[in-house]
């Protein structure tokens, strides 16, 4: 509805008192320099600022409006007073000088539009078509730009703009005249909008125009299916009653989509498991105080409870914390949201839940063996329960809204806790973007079948997927201490259930998707967690840049052999090798490329090191050592009987020798080795 108010920063602030200082000295420099001109300006001729038409007028507006008017209001005090002495001057240029200040809108409406039309897809509603409710819309900005995602004539059997500025009204009312489209404009207080209010005569008219009654029942539910607030929440004085007042207003399956600015720290969010993750969420002291105090001058609330408040009263399907830039770095958030009561009985689902979890006693409450033990011993049934349904029942028992899991259209994920040091340690990245070990050999040995349930680590996924396809067992449950090898595996398996096989192939099979950005946001956020989705919304140079097999951990490891070969002119040595016919072939290049990655040197500097063993390599130091015991014990290794701190790095380099030269010696990489065929290429080969 709104932007906030912008002013400028003492010039004294340094980048050392936090990024976020930085970024707001950045951008306050050149804005002081444009609102002097402005003020000129509007000192000079301030009739040029209310009258002449031009990118120029619009700025000038922007700034008069926000830095030089005084907003009087009237004697009434009241918020549309308020309102109108920020908006009137500034309503016919409101678009134009807000379409790079209020950042985020376009990615909510795609996030939304997703969602519906995967809700057309499940048959979600009751009515044939949904409603839609924009509160704070004001211009009619959003309801015209959500024609980019989806056929908003066609798809919404009623939309409802409702807004308490006049002006702005004014401008939507102008702008779906143009366009053609039956949008109600509603200039009323967001509190007291009800829907019953608008929907008789659309009713009567429906019922004289068609005998089918079932439309016109679903419609007297007096809901809404979708309900957005773009930059309207932090302008509601009342913001409370607003947001009780949407939730009475929202139907059983409706979704609701709030943009907004934000400051908020990491404290103030300690502990809920609702929240959908608090990546990126911290904005530093500094920031904090700086934001809030500006926002405040134009009677905008940045206060971290009116985001509370909006995920205590709903469930989180996504929760997004992104920063503004052109702003000097303001956060901003995205939310999607539904009833936090869920339509269909919440106890079956927890039992569904909980049931599929059950069968691994490793994701059992974390005292489950101590209490089984006892039971076993007094010979007392046990009851083992998930630890998705102890969080669960601990919610439910403390009124607030369940885990965002459970809310999402897939209940693939478990609830972890993204602030723990065990989980925190991996630095927000995963270590493997790919699988090195061969699910043939899994296979061969275990023999897995589809009654089987298997229980494994899930690393980057590709074994876990192979098993789908080649055993089709009964259930697969995957484990990893880094949550963000699970995030990987949650992006490849929504690839396979949204997208062709031409993109997925891209995505994968090259590790290069220019467009995918959007296809995150328009096709795979449905199937995603909200932690999934905001970690891959962060890193999506990763596949626009053809560099995805080079990313986390082990792409270390790959550019350390690329740059190797380039500096020891060995490239074509490399690719060669990839591209071997037979085994002897393959052995007679191997010798010229091991005497440079098997380098003892290269290995004592680096490769032996214990940061890079677990960091590029993927040993966790408990595997790490037990090599190194392997190597101790081992006479023929270790003749002379020395002691650990003598043989890291020989231990490590033997124990590379050991892996690298039967690759060479007895698997054929262009034809039996994808592992290495893709270390070597960087892309899979289609045979």
């Amino acid at each position: 509805m709104s932007s906030s108010s912008l002013s400028a920063l003492s010039w004294f602030n340094t980048p050392s008192l936090g990024s976020g200082a930085f970024y707001i000295l950045v951008a306050a420099l050149p804005l002081l320099s444009l609102i002097c001109a402005a003020f000129a300006v509007a000192l000079w001729k301030p009739e040029l600022v209310q009258n002449v038409n031009g990118f120029a007028t619009s700025f000038c507006k922007l700034v008069y409006s926000n830095f030089l008017k005084p907003h009087s209001g009237d004697d009434s005090f009241g918020q549309q007073a308020a309102l109108e002495s920020f908006y009137k001057v500034q309503a016919d240029v409101y678009d134009a000088s807000r379409k790079k200040l209020l950042r985020g809108r376009e990615d909510m409406l795609a996030l939304l539009a997703a969602q519906l039309k995967f809700q057309a897809q499940q048959n979600a509603w009751s009515r044939s078509r949904p409603i839609w409710v924009d509160i704070g819309g004001g211009t009619g900005y959003n309801i015209e730009a959500m024609q980019a995602y989806l056929d908003v004539p066609a798809f919404f059997s009623r939309i409802y703009l409702v807004d308490l500025s006049p002006s702005l009204c004014e401008v939507a009312r102008k702008r779906f005249a143009g366009l053609g489209w039956k949008v109600e404009v509603v200039c009323q207080d967001a509190r007291n909008f009800r829907l019953e209010d608008h929907l008789e005569d659309y009713l009567d008219h429906k019922a004289k125009a068609s005998d089918k009654c079932s439309f016109i029942d679903a419609d007297k539910r007096k809901s809404a299916d979708l309900i957005t607030m773009s930059y309207s929440l932090s302008m509601i004085p009342d913001y409370y009653n607003v947001v009780d007042s949407i939730s009475g207003l929202l139907a059983p399956f409706g979704l609701i989509g709030v943009v907004d600015f934000y400051v908020q720290s990491i404290v103030e969010t300690a502990g809920r498991n609702y929240i959908g993750g608090s990546f990126n969420r911290h904005v530093n002291w500094l920031s904090r105080v700086i934001w809030r105090s500006w926002f405040d001058c134009d009677r905008v609330g940045l206060e971290g409870a009116r985001r509370d408040y909006l995920e205590y009263r709903f469930g989180t399907k996504k929760s997004l914390d992104e920063r503004n830039y052109l702003l000097g770095g303001i956060p901003y958030y995205i939310f999607l949201g539904c009833h936090r009561q869920l339509p269909f009985a919440t106890a079956d689902l927890l039992e569904r839940v909980d049931a599929s979890c059950t069968e691994s006693p490793y994701l059992s409450p974390r005292n489950h063996r101590a209490k089984s033990s006892q039971v076993v011993k007094s010979n007392l049934p046990v009851e083992i329960r998930s630890k998705a349904y102890q969080s669960a029942i601990i919610n439910l028992n403390s009124n607030i809204p369940l885990p965002s899991t459970f809310y999402q259209n897939h209940q693939r994920r478990i609830y972890y806790n993204d602030q723990l040091k065990k989980h925190t340690q991996f630095n927000n990245d995963y270590l493997y973007a790919f699988t090195w070990e061969d699910p043939r050999v899994d296979q061969r040995l275990l023999k897995i079948g589809d009654d089987d349930v298997v229980l494994c680590l899930t690393s980057a996924g590709d074994n876990l997927l192979e098993y789908v396809v080649s055993a089709s067992p009964k259930r697969i449950h995957a484990v990893d201490l880094n949550p963000n090898q699970n995030h990987l595996l949650e992006l490849k398996i929504a690839a396979f259930q949204a997208l062709s096989y031409a993109d997925f192939w891209k995505m994968f099979g090259e590790g290069k998707f220019v467009n995918f950005r959007d296809t995150l946001i328009s096709k795979l956020s449905p199937h995603l967690s909200s932690q999934a989705f905001q970690f891959w919304l962060n890193r999506t140079g990763r596949f626009t840049s053809g560099r995805f097999y080079e990313s986390g951990g082990s792409g270390y490891a790959i550019r350390l052999v690329r740059w190797l070969a380039w500096v020891s002119r060995t490239k074509s040595e490399l690719r060669r090798l990839s591209e071997c016919k037979t085994l002897n072939e393959q052995r007679e290049i191997w010798p010229r490329i091991r005497k440079i990655l098997l380098s003892r040197v290269l290995h004592w500097a680096v490769i032996g090191t214990e940061w890079w063993v677990w960091k590029a390599a993927g040993v966790p130091p408990a595997q790490r050592q037990m090599i190194l015991a392997d190597h101790l014990d081992n006479p023929h290794l270790n003749p002379l009987g020395r002691h650990l701190v003598d043989v890291n790095g020989e231990a490590m380099w033997q124990y590379i020798v050991n892996t690298l030269d039967p690759v060479a010696r007895d698997t054929l990489i262009s034809d039996d080795n994808y592992h290495y065929l893709l270390t070597v290429k960087g892309s899979y080969s289609r045979t």
